[in-house]
This record gives structure tokens, C-alpha cells and sequence, in this order.
């Protein structure tokens, strides 16, 4: 996509990126509140208006400047729904299940873009046509999501594969895992800075990017 000027990168990855963060979000909320913890819903965090998640830092000047700078990815994050542990009907085992509606959630508007692209390439888009920016953002949504898929299934603090993790281990191990929180983000940007996360995750990427694009025929 680097042919295209600035304001038409923005126009095509705008509503996929807000989509994909708000609405990750929303899943684990959904997820908890059907798991016994209303503390999400009450706080009106179970919509899809992306105010209600917007932080400022991970839904609009992180995703901003990777997309500025031509980064070869691109990710972000909303404001965190709270989760009661303790409200949970099977706190650890609950806890894991919400975390992992993220990344399902993340799958799942993956492939409804991969719909969304493919309609765009049978309207036999123009370079002016709706079908074009159709099948630009259609892409653009597959990409996003697929990358904050696998990027929240690593088992790295806060990343939702952290809590799936700890819930699966033995209480002890998961306690003594949990402990790495705190420092979760400077590993995690530790890892971005040195490249090492990019090259961790491009193969499995690039992976289901294709079973998408050729289960779509893109």
C-alpha cells in the first residue's frame, strides 16, 4: 500500500484499526459478563462506539506514526475493559476464556474483511470506485487483525496469551508467572526495539494471512 498519499493510507486503515482494537476489547467483556462479571457492562464498555475504548497513546498515535513511518506492521490497544477476577464463575479457568475472546474476536473480523475484500474485487473496482477502497480496506482489515491476533497470543505480559498461559499452569507456576506483569511492557518494547517480535511473528503471520487470502481466492 505505500502508493498511496497519507490521507488515503488513513481513509483505508482507519476503520479497521478501530474496529480491531475496540472491538477486542468488547469480546473479552462480552466474555466476562457471560462468565458471572458484570463490571464491564455496567461501566457501558460492551459497545462498539470506539470513544467509549479510545487511549489516546495505543489507538491513535502509536498506530499513527507505524503507519507515518512505513513501519511493515502495525498495532495498537484500547483502554483495557476491567475484568473482576473474583466475580468470575471459575476464576482461573474464566480468566483464561476472556482472554482469549481477543484474539477469537481478532479471527473473526479478519475473515469478515476477507468477505469485505472480495466483494470489493467483484465489483471490478475503477480507481475512483467504492470497490477499490473496499478492497484496499478489506486487506488493510485482514492484516491488522491477523498481526494483533498472533501478537496477543505470545505468552508475554499483558498480552492476552499471558493469561491463557497462566490460567493453564499449576497454581503455583501460574503465580509465580503472573509476577512478570509489571515489566511486561518494557520487555514487550524491548523486543519491538531489537526487532526480535517482528521476527518472532512474521512466520506464523504470514501463515494465516495466506490460508485467509487463498480460502478467499485474494
Amino acid at each position: 500500500m505505500d502508493k498511496f498519499s497519507t490521507a488515503q493510507t488513513f481513509a483505508i486503515w482507519l476503520i479497521p484499526v478501530l474496529l480491531a482494537i475496540t472491538l477486542h476489547e468488547v469480546a473479552h467483556g462480552w466474555v466476562a459478563s457471560l462468565r458471572g462479571d458484570q463490571t464491564a457492562k455496567l461501566l457501558g464498555r460492551l459497545t462498539a462506539n470506539p470513544i467509549k475504548h479510545i487511549d489516546l497513546i495505543g489507538t491513535i498515535i502509536v498506530p499513527g506514526i507505524l503507519l507515518l513511518t512505513h513501519a511493515g506492521f502495525v498495532f495498537g490497544w484500547a483502554k483495557p475493559v476491567p475484568v473482576n477476577y473474583f466475580n468470575l464463575k471459575n476464576p482461573k479457568r474464566d480468566m483464561a476464556i476472556v482472554a482469549l475472546a481477543g484474539p477469537v474476536s481478532n479471527l473473526l473480523m479478519a475473515l469478515c474483511w476477507a468477505g469485505a475484500a472480495k466483494i470489493g474485487m467483484m465489483l471490478t473496482p475503477t480507481e475512483n470506485s467504492a470497490g477499490l477502497w473496499l478492497y484496499y480496506t478489506g486487506q488493510a482489515g485482514i492484516m491488522i487483525n491477523t498481526w494483533l491476533m498472533i501478537l496477543n497470543l505470545f505468552p508475554i505480559p499483558p498480552l492476552d496469551g499471558s493469561k491463557v498461559l497462566a490460567g493453564l499452569l499449576p497454581r503455583d507456576a501460574s503465580n509465580a508467572f503472573s509476577r512478570l506483569e509489571p515489566y511486561g511492557f518494557l520487555i514487550l518494547f524491548g523486543l519491538i526495539l531489537t526487532n526480535v517480535l517482528q521476527t518472532l511473528l512474521l512466520p506464523p503471520t504470514e501463515f494465516v494471512l495466506s490460508l485467509i487470502t487463498s480460502a478467499f481466492a485474494l
